[in-house]
């Protein structure tokens, strides 16, 4: 199990390829990371659970929190997500990174102000594609597996993207059915982890939250 500071360290020289693959991780608890837990001692879990765990995480429209993440190499960001199904997302990061990302159900905008770059992806190219859906069908091929222990269950989704094959490994609270953490694996098999926090759901956003401006933008 990955461990951080209560001081985050700040790393601002983040790919886009680790900063889209970073950003499909949203959730709905303040844990360190879980994935470790998993191994030997973990069994497959009934579908019919496993589906009704992903409906679980698919009901919730609107949510919005802080958020964690914990890169390949250690480095720590942190920031606030908003989320509105289908296909809405935005994420600020905090001081002293010049980073945001936006996705307006069609587009996922990243913009780096320090860098002076703002390049245009494709949504459904995107990781972000399987988490931004109305819901996760369990039965798709998107399905790469399910465990699960008394506390945890891990379902691992995968999907060939503009990013290449990004595996996306969701962990939820076995009894409440809540998500606690996201961690990506690029196709290189690098990890990275987010955990959120003061989560709210059933929020109301203004449209303006996730308006894209497109003059000026890469794509």
């Amino acid at each position: 199990m990955k461990k951080f500071d209560a001081q985050p360290s700040i790393h601002l020289n983040l790919t886009r390829r680790h900063f889209l693959g970073a950003m499909v991780a949203v959730g709905a608890a303040s844990v360190a990371p879980a994935a470790g837990a998993f191994g030997q001692q973990s069994v497959t879990l009934n579908p019919d659970i496993a589906q009704a765990i992903a409906d679980h995480f698919s009901s919730i429209k609107t949510m919005k929190g802080g958020f964690l993440q914990i890169g390949p190499r250690g480095d720590q960001l942190s920031g606030s997500f908003f989320i509105q199904r289908p296909g809405k997302l935005r994420f600020n990061y905090d001081p002293p990174s010049r980073m945001r990302v936006i996705c307006d159900g069609n587009n996922v905008q990243v913009i780096n102000d320090q860098t002076h770059t703002n390049n245009m992806y494709q949504l459904s190219k995107t990781p972000l594609s399987l988490l931004l859906a109305n819901k996760i069908d369990l039965s798709a091929d998107m399905v790469r597996n399910v465990e699960a222990q008394p506390d945890l269950t891990k379902i691992t989704l995968g999907n060939r993207t503009v990013f290449g094959d990004a595996t996306i490994a969701m962990i939820f609270d076995s009894k409440t059915y809540d998500l606690r953490q996201w961690t990506v694996i690029d196709p290189q098999g690098k990890t990275t982890d987010v955990i959120v926090n003061n989560v709210k759901t059933n929020v109301s956003f203004d449209d303006s939250v996730f308006r894209i401006d497109y003059s000026g933008t890469n794509r």
